[in-house]
């Protein structure tokens, strides 16, 4: 049993870790839908030994009722219809506008446990998400674009949203009964192959690609998907998929660092006021004692 310090502790390494994928999706030099793609194929295959060699994990597979086989598919179908619906909302409206928007999620996974698991939502947790979604558009809002062409996008990126939290909620119910390798392999599998299906329709190819985008491919999976998405799963078990949720809204923070280190990046005072105000709504979210809740 992990303590709640510990637990915040490995939710913002998985941040951190997750933060990783921006800098790799600049290395590598292919669609994003083939990123999307190799980045769950590779991460199910390397989590594939410990779920097919561990006992628990091969008795799982077996008691698998069909009520569960149906929550482990639709997870990896929601999975791989966010990266589509994200992916397409590039195509009408800029990267600042759809990132956004993509950040609402925590408020989508706050409606989730407040109208279908009844659950009291604390003032402060409320107040935490908007103050930390407001450090989020302060750092994009400098690309924003607005036009009747980016209104399609918008709308896209925001189903995403809402489509990422949905996941995350149907992760949380999963993992009450299953092991989060189990389940993390078998989602990751049925969303690359439904990504598959979406780069074949769109003839992107699999093949041709440079050495170091096939190790940023390498590292999408091992470090931002198993380091973080996989961390996630795991804690759903501890966790509410609010609070996961919340927690990835510091990815721009790690984004930011990691881009000044590697890629050399400045980091602009809009950043450091947006990510200054990130901080604070974050830690009004899980370290300000509850209040009231609505």
């Amino acid at each position: 049993m992990y303590s709640k310090s510990k637990t915040y502790l490995i939710l913002f390494g998985g941040v951190f870790a997750l933060s990783t994928s921006a800098i790799f999706a600049k290395i590598a030099v292919a669609p994003s839908s083939v990123m999307a793609f190799y980045r769950l194929l590779i991460a199910a295959i390397v989590l594939t030994p410990f779920f097919l060699f561990r006992q628990k994990n091969r008795s799982e597979i077996n008691t698998l009722q069909a009520k569960q086989w149906m929550q482990i598919i639709s997870a990896g179908l929601l999975l791989a219809l966010h990266y589509v619906l994200w992916f397409e909302s590039l195509n009408f409206t800029s990267v600042a506008s759809s990132t956004i928007l993509v950040c609402l999620q925590p408020l989508f996974s706050l409606a989730l446990e407040r109208f279908v698991n009844r659950k009291k939502i604390k003032t402060t947790a409320l107040t935490g998400c908007i103050i930390a979604l407001c450090g989020c558009i302060i750092i994009g809002s400098g690309d924003l674009q607005i036009s009747g062409k980016s209104l399609l996008g918008d709308i896209l990126a925001l189903v995403a949203a809402g489509v990422i939290s949905l996941y995350f909620f149907v992760g949380e119910n999963v993992r009450k009964d299953i092991s989060a390798v189990t389940y993390s392999t078998l989602s990751y599998f049925f969303s690359a192959i439904i990504l598959l299906i979406y780069i074949v329709s769109r003839n992107d190819s699999l093949r041709g690609y440079t050495v170091h985008t096939w190790l940023a491919f390498i590292g999408l999976a091992v470090i931002s998907t198993i380091g973080g998405q996989f961390i996630f799963n795991l804690l759903l078990k501890r966790v509410p998929a609010s609070a996961v949720t919340m927690s990835i809204l510091g990815e721009p923070i790690g984004t930011c660092f990691l881009a000044y280190l590697i890629l050399h990046e400045a980091v602009v005072l809009q950043q450091f006021i947006g990510i200054s105000v990130i901080m604070f709504g974050m830690t009004v979210y899980f370290f300000f004692p509850d209040r009231k809740a609505c």
